[in-house]
Formats: C-alpha cells, structure tokens, sequence
C-alpha cells in the first residue's frame, strides 16, 4: 500500500538519489521502496534514465514496482519514446518487473527492433512476459526477424525469449532456418535446439548449428555443380583443335 512519510524523510530520500555516492543513492531508493509515495514516482523514472550504476538501477526498478502500476505505467510508457537508450531499456525493464498486460501495445516493433541492443534486449525480454494469450505467433515472427543480430549476448537473449514462447516460436525458428543469411540459419536452428533440448548450452547449440549450416552449404554447392557440368566434349573438341594446328 501507498503511503505519506513526514515531508522531511521524503526529501532527504530525493536528495539521496543525486549524491554522488553510489552507496547512498542505492539506500535511497531502498527507502523510496520501502515505504512508497506516489509523489516519489516522476523522480524515481528519470533517475532511472541517468543512473550509471547497475545495482542502484535495479533497486529504483525495485522500488517503482512497489507503488500502484496505475500510476506507474503511464510514466514509463511515455519513457519507452525517449531519445535517450537508458531511459528507454530501463523503462522496458522495469514494465517486465510489473507485468501489468495493460503495458503490451507499448511494445512496438520499432522497440523490438531497436538500434541499441540493450534496449531491443529489453525489449523482447518485457514482450515475452507481457504478450497476450494467443499473440504469441505473432510476436515470435517479429522476433525471429533479429535472428542473426549482435554478438553473442544479443543473441544469446533473443534465443532465450523465443525459447520462451515455446511451440508458439517454432514456425518462425523453422521459416528462418532456410533463410538466405547463414549467421540468421544457424541462429535460428541453435535457438530450436535450446528449445527442444534446454539443458544444451547456447554455445555447444550455436556450434553445431554452424555444422549444420556449413556442411549444407557444402552440399548445395556440390548440388549446384552437378546440375551445371561443363561442357566436357566442347573442352575436348578444343584441345584436339590446337593438337592438330600445332602438330
């Protein structure tokens, strides 16, 4: 539940959330949780935006899930537009922490497809959790269009949320197996792998499918060759031509 604290306990928690310290930013926003107050909400968002330190981020997400997402939400919807990258994975992260569905139609491709990887990481980690019953397809089709993309971080989060829509992912990890880019084909059978066996570690997954990959690049080369053979009598023909001009 929301509370009031006495005025001087709140400010000298907002002030805590600027100094320099990254020790006592951390215990401010511990308190800003703790005993929540709506009033507490604007400031907490846009520290999110401009904290550098990762275990004080996580603590000011910590203490936004503890007030009313009814007054949370909109604030942090409105930070999914921001210019600023922090402002808006934060924002993304934070909405995951909720839960709230009400947050879904948010997501848009454009975020799922962000040009700064740990916002799009973000984002598909927020979309897995927040997607509706029965949108599930849908959402792996636009995530199956990322295959491929970062290094192996990047792609090692976009294979654990497709993994977690289950079968629902399946058709779109198959339709990008036989993609024309070789890195989306093995990103895309590594990430079947992962899901069909959850115990085989992404590297060994990713590893074998660039086997996979390789080894049918292999063969559809061999395939190719057979079906356009040189013209072995047209060669001959020449080289008996020169024969008898040199003899």
């Amino acid at each position: 539940m929301t509370t009031r604290r006495p005025t001087t306990e709140l400010t000298r928690a907002l002030r805590g959330l600027e100094d320099d310290d990254a020790s006592v930013r951390l215990r401010a926003a511990l308190a800003l949780g703790t005993t929540p107050d709506v009033g507490c909400v604007d400031t907490l968002v846009q520290r999110c935006a401009s904290e550098p330190e990762f275990f004080v981020r996580d603590a000011l997400t910590w203490a936004l899930t503890r007030h009313p997402a009814s007054v949370t939400l909109p604030r942090l919807v409105r930070e999914l537009r921001s210019e600023r990258a922090r402002a808006r994975s934060q924002a993304l992260h934070t909405l995951s922490k909720i839960g709230d569905r009400r947050a879904w139609p948010a997501l848009t491709r454009a975020l799922l497809a962000d040009a700064d990887d740990e916002v799009a990481r973000s984002a598909w980690r927020a979309a897995v959790v927040l997607v509706p019953e029965g949108e599930e397809p849908d959402l792996a089709a636009a995530l199956a269009t990322q295959l491929g993309r970062g290094g192996r971080e990047t792609r090692l989060s976009l294979s654990r949320a497709l993994v977690t829509l289950g079968e629902a992912a399946v058709p779109a990890l198959r339709a990008a197996a036989v993609a024309a880019d070789a890195e989306v084909r093995a990103h895309a059978l590594a990430t079947e792998r992962l899901l069909r066996d959850p115990d085989a570690g992404f590297a060994f997954a990713i590893e074998e499918a660039k086997r996979v990959v390789a080894l049918g690049d292999l063969g559809q080369a061999g395939r190719q060759g057979r079906q356009d053979p040189p013209d072995q009598r047209g060669q001959r023909g020449q080289r008996d031509q020169r024969g008898r001009e040199g003899g």
